[in-house]
């Protein structure tokens, strides 16, 4: 299997085994990965509880992180 950002995200979260069935899922990004629910880690296979608890707390982290960057901007004009 190939390594991508899915892959990694799993294994921080020292659950690689997942990754495959994330990706034959359609996870292949971890934009797509913060839309994750209960019904998709079914679908997906996960059905350790602590597992699927450690993935809901790693895509609310995600999703924080982007509200977190949403309220910073940057402009490429030059300041007076």
């Amino acid at each position: 299997m190939c390594t991508n950002i899915v892959y990694e995200w799993l294994k921080t979260l020292q659950l690689p085994q997942y990754a495959e069935s994330f990706v034959d899922n359609g996870y292949d990004d971890l934009e797509v990965c913060k839309q994750i629910g209960d019904p998709d880690l079914d679908a997906i296979g996960v059905v350790v509880p602590h597992h699927r608890r450690r993935i809901h707390e790693a895509v609310r982290r995600l999703k924080e992180a982007d509200e977190t960057v949403a309220g910073l901007y940057f402009t490429l004009e030059p300041q007076p």
